[in-house]
Parts: structure tokens; C-alpha cells; sequence
């Protein structure tokens, strides 16, 4: 059996990324599994996918592992490098042009059924009993950008009420984000998690299980999140091919920085 047959969960969560990446879009992401996925885009999938970064710096394609957003590993292989202000005006420009060609990926603790996100505390915002970093940029990506979710699927992390909003989803349903002063017309496009692909309902804007792994089930997917979900559209997605695990290991993340493999017996 080949080394690469066999794969990790983060591995098919990265493949899943990179298959929900199209061709021509303006890809913003951070590090970790969206970084992996996207460079696997960028290198195998759809190679003329843009990946960028708030930190200003366009189109990159990074020969190593990037440690954060204004690693030097970025700057290196990059089309442009702007200033951070540049980056804002960017997606806000976007959006003003009624354009569709960025989508970005965020995270978080905690998450609903709407897509809204939580990173800021866990417990009462004044008193939490957990503070995290914060929004850093997704607040405002959430606002003016569509967004594809990163999350662990886990019943404490997917919640029918979050403890705070952080990055707004579809707020409370259809129209909820045109009552709170948002676009409309952005908003979160899926959840890609270690367990399968959550989607968004056209009209109620409520989660619904559109994919899950040859690892996972539908059955998994619901004893997991904290909620009730529709999985009756749910398909099996294929996993990765071998040259995808090779790509991954062997050229993208060949030092685990990101993607841990299990030691060997």
C-alpha cells in the first residue's frame, strides 16, 4: 500500500477547501488549514485562483510554509505588496462594485445555525470565562466579503445560541443581515469542517449538511453540533487522490507546520 493511500482528517479538510476554491476567484486567507488548502488550489486544483492576505500582500504563492500573515515567506513570491489600508479598501471596493470574485476564509469558537461566528469570549462578555484574540480582520471580511467557515465539528462549537457575534452570518434568518446594516447580498457560503460540508438553505439561511467524508456519516455529523440539521441532501464526497497527499506533504507542508501526520509504529 502507498504511503500516501491513507489520509488525515485535517488532509481531506484541506482537500475540501481547495475543491470549493474556483478558478479566477481572489482567495483571501490567514494560516493554518486555509493556507494549506488554498496553496493546494493554487498548485493543483485551480491554478488561477488568487490567494491574498490582509496584511496586503496579492496573489501569493508561497514555496514555504507561511507562520502568519506578514511572514517574509509571503512577501517573497507575491504579485503586489500594499499597504494593510489597501487591503481594507480593496473588499469594500468590491462589494461598492457589485463585484463576485472574493471569497475568504475565517474561524472561530464558536458558531449557529445562521453562520454567525464567535472569537471573542466564551460566558458573559464582561465577566468571560474565556477571552480570545478577537476579530482581528474577520469582521470586517464577514461583512463585505461571502466567506466559507472554518470549523472543528464539535456539539460545544456548534451552538443554537452563540455567547457573542463576532463575525456576522445571516444574522437570524432572511433579511436579518439587511435589518442589522449589512449587505445583503454577502455573507457565509458554507462550513467546511473535519467531519463534512455544511451549506446554507436559500431560503430560511439555515445550515444543512451537504457533504460528508468516506471517514464520517450524516448520523456523525448531527451527534455532533448542537442543533438540529437537515441532512436528508447530504452526498458522499470523494476523498483525495494520492497525488493530492503527495502534493500536501511532500511540496506544501513537507514540515508539518500546519498538518501533523501520525508518527509511525
Amino acid at each position: 500500500m502507498s504511503e500516501y493511500s491513507n489520509y488525515t482528517k485535517q488532509e481531506m479538510q484541506a482537500y475540501a477547501i481547495a475543491k470549493n476554491i474556483q478558478e479566477n476567484q481572489i482567495v483571501i486567507v490567514g494560516t493554518g488549514l486555509p493556507l494549506i488548502g488554498a496553496s493546494l488550489a493554487k498548485r493543483v486544483v485551480c491554478p488561477s485562483c488568487h490567494p491574498i492576505v490582509e496584511s496586503g500582500l496579492m496573489d501569493c504563492a508561497p514555496i514555504e510554509v507561511p507562520r502568519s500573515v506578514g511572514d517574509n515567506r509571503f512577501m517573497a513570491h507575491c504579485a503586489v505588496q500594499w499597504p494593510n489600508i489597501r487591503f481594507i479598501g480593496f473588499e469594500a471596493n468590491e462589494w461598492l462594485h457589485n463585484e463576485d470574485r472574493l471569497i475568504a476564509f475565517i474561524g472561530g469558537a464558536q458558531i449557529d445555525p445562521y453562520g454567525n461566528v464567535n472569537s471573542t469570549s466564551i460566558g458573559d462578555y464582561h465577566n468571560p470565562k474565556t477571552r480570545f484574540t478577537g476579530s482581528g480582520g474577520a469582521n470586517g471580511i464577514a461583512t463585505y466579503c461571502n466567506t466559507i467557515i472554518m470549523m472543528q465539528h464539535q456539539k460545544r462549537r456548534f451552538m443554537d445560541k452563540i455567547d457573542y457575534i463576532t463575525s456576522c452570518g445571516w444574522m437570524d434568518g432572511p433579511g436579518g443581515r439587511e435589518r442589522a446594516g449589512l449587505p445583503g447580498n454577502r455573507g457565509p457560503q458554507m462550513v467546511v469542517t473535519d467531519l463534512g460540508i455544511m451549506k446554507f438553505d436559500e431560503d430560511t439561511k439555515r445550515m444543512y449538511l451537504a457533504y460528508y467524508y468516506p471517514f464520517s456519516s450524516p448520523e456523525m455529523v448531527q451527534e455532533n453540533t448542537g442543533f438540529e440539521v437537515d441532512v436528508s441532501r447530504a452526498q458522499l464526497m470523494d476523498g483525495p487522490s494520492e497525488e493530492i497527499i503527495r502534493v500536501i506533504r511532500e511540496e506544501i507542508d513537507p514540515g508539518q507546520v500546519f498538518i501533523k501526520l501520525p508518527k509511525k509504529k
